[in-house]
């Protein structure tokens, strides 16, 4: 097991710096030319898939503890952060920008359809590098025909409250931390991303991104493509909604309700 772990590191360390490289070069050849925003949203959330992928795998086949799992994740979570050089990997999140004009619908439209390309591209490809036989888990893997089950294990309107929690939670963190310093938020982002992993993980994976789920939790068997998409695409868009209705209307409404001015006491008297 500690072989299988150790080749899974390598593995996931292998694609982060191949991603890095993409990203400079896509960036650098791509200057002048408006795509090159595109072209890191698409490296970027193949990363995320790919990564993700690896981890799943060691975690529901290889059978590592959870401590581990929980600890990979919040590492991997803090380096996506820290290498995605400005791409959002969240099809949620995009729409969360463009909403506060942070980018324009078109854009934003852009990116999500680079991240489910990537996502799909990423479902693609981890089958061809577990097909290289690199450790035993990746043979035991590839034996079993790369079969997954359903990380759902709850009714369904159960599974997509779980991710509208999860999604909310992240998205709360996401937007109280913009003006906290990068090298900072990474990690505040990260440890409530492992703390909704931690939370929601038994019930439905806590996947909370449209993309990262149609690359990871959609080939599984156990559910139905609709299942799928109420718990891993309704789920996660209805608590990015929350979040921004909460903080953006309820919040600041309930405030100027509270803090409306009154009368002065001398103005009552002559009334």
């Amino acid at each position: 097991m500690t072989a299988d772990v150790a080749v899974s590191l390598s593995m996931l360390i292998g694609i982060v710096a191949l991603c890095e490289v993409a990203r400079r070069f896509l960036t650098r050849a791509l200057t002048d030319t408006g795509l090159s925003v595109y072209a890191v949203e698409l490296v970027s959330t193949f990363q995320l898939c790919c990564c993700t992928h690896e981890l799943k795998l060691l975690s529901e086949v290889g059978g590592i503890e959870p401590r581990l799992a929980l600890t990979l994740t919040y590492l991997g979570a803090v380096v996506h952060g820290l290498t995605f050089s400005g791409a959002i990997g969240n099809p949620s999140s995009a729409l969360e920008h463009a909403y506060h004009a942070r980018l324009s619908g078109g854009c934003a439209l852009r990116r999500v359809a680079c991240q489910f390309t990537a996502a799909a591209a990423a479902r693609t490809a981890v089958p061809m590098f577990w097909g290289m036989g690199l450790s035993g888990l990746h043979v035991r893997h590839k034996l079993l025909g790369y079969r997954c089950i359903s990380p759902v294990h709850a009714p369904v309107s159960k599974a997509v409250a779980v991710e509208l929690a999860c999604a909310f939670a992240v998205q709360t963190a996401i937007t109280h931390t913009r003006s906290v310093e990068e090298k900072y938020r990474v990690h505040a982002v990260a440890a409530v991303i492992a703390t909704v992993v931690y939370a929601g993980g038994s019930v439905t994976g806590a996947v909370f991104n449209p993309a990262l789920a149609f690359s990871t939790q959609f080939p599984c068997s156990g559910n139905s493509f609709l299942d799928y998409c109420l718990v891993y695409w309704l789920g996660p868009l209805l608590g990015m909604m929350s979040s921004v209705l909460l903080f953006d209307k309820l919040i600041p409404l309930m405030s100027r309700n509270s803090s409306s001015p009154h009368l002065p006491l001398d103005t009552k008297k002559r009334t």
